[in-house]
């Protein structure tokens, strides 16, 4: 440990559970607060830890923003249904990372405005959200070996369920990584490009050598029957391909497509405000130079709207959820059709 790691002072964070015991315990991350409605309270994360005997240890998230329900509600199902003897090692499942923002409904945390994931590695002496960054980068993955964080779109964005991996140095982690996002059977599987990833969880996870899948499960701040599906599907697929619990893998019920979002121009971004009109529906296919959006000025009728056109071909993977779009919105997202996602 150097120096610099040895001044960091100890998490305020306490966990109720013991990581190490064996079977079932439900409890909560306490990181005490002090504030109008509460003097001496706490922010009270849920934490549900499943163990039997030896083995791998998988850490499932959900809720890191907290308008985003598919995974969430799926391990909140999980945490109640999984039982111990099922388990070849150890789950520990937190379906609302972000808890103050889970309840608030809200991407952010109401406590702090705190993204939580643009706030890793995060500070112990930094604000709630911080803190929490911080209790999982230095607690919680390094106890793991495989992580899964389960996001979606959230009220501002819709997207094509799918499970990723990223592009990284260590080609036998992004080689594993890929395998995991590829077992998770999503009807789409990706190599995703992140516009800033240095504040992630993922890139948290990743920089301690371990095995990091994230998903994108639908979104509009809600979830249905079929995304809902996947989402449970995938956490089964997940945690038997990593050897946690036994069982034999099921997919898509169409044969799963491969995407890649090389770079930044995979994002196509608003430089006006109005009303916007999407031309195409998720999943579907896109052309280089045909047009994917306009944008109409809500100020005044008569006015010729703005038009977007496609600078690649591809699959629109994601769109902007809301009508009403400002400058700087995505309004899509479209990836690479490819035929394989190699490592």
């Amino acid at each position: 440990m150097s120096m610099s790691e040895s001044r960091v002072r100890p998490s305020p964070i306490s966990a109720t559970v013991d990581f190490e015991a064996e079977g079932v315990q439900h409890g909560f991350l306490k990181l005490p607060i002090s504030n109008d409605e509460s003097a001496w309270g706490a922010v009270m994360i849920p934490v549900t830890v499943i163990k039997n005997g030896e083995g791998p240890t998988a850490l499932l998230t959900g809720g890191n923003h907290g308008d985003e329900y598919e995974g969430m509600t799926a391990l909140m199902k999980l945490a109640s249904d999984l039982d111990a003897q099922q388990v070849h090692g150890r789950v520990i499942i937190v379906p609302m990372m972000n808890t103050p923002a889970a309840q608030a409904g809200r991407r952010t945390s109401p406590m702090d405005s705190g993204n939580l994931n643009r706030s890793f590695p995060g500070n112990p002496d930094g604000g709630v959200t911080e803190q929490i960054a911080d209790y999982f980068t230095r607690y919680l993955v390094p106890m793991c070996d495989v992580v899964l964080d389960l996001h979606s779109g959230g009220r501002t964005l819709d997207i094509v369920p799918f499970a990723a991996s990223h592009q990284l140095e260590d080609r036998d982690l992004q080689r594993r990584a890929l395998d995991g996002a590829k077992a998770f059977g999503a009807p789409t599987a990706m190599m995703m490009f992140e516009l800033d990833a240095e504040k992630l969880f993922d890139t948290a996870v990743e920089r301690q050598g371990k095995v990091f899948v994230a998903t994108e499960l639908g979104g509009g701040g809600t979830t249905t029957p079929e995304r809902l599906k996947i989402a449970e599907r995938g956490v089964n697929n997940f945690l038997i391909h990593f050897g946690l619990i036994d069982g034999e893998l099921e997919g898509p019920d169409e044969p799963q497509i491969y995407v890649d979002m090389p770079d930044a121009s995979c994002y196509v971004q608003s430089e006006h405000q109005g009303l916007l009109e999407l031309t195409l529906a998720l999943g579907e296919p896109v052309r280089e130079g045909e047009v994917i959006a306009r944008v109409y000025d809500m100020s005044r009728t008569g006015t010729p709207p703005i038009e977007y056109r496609a600078e690649r071909s591809g699959l629109l993977v994601a769109r902007r959820f809301p009508a009403q779009v400002g400058m700087g919105d995505t309004i899509a997202v479209i990836a690479d059709i490819v035929d394989a996602l190699d490592g």
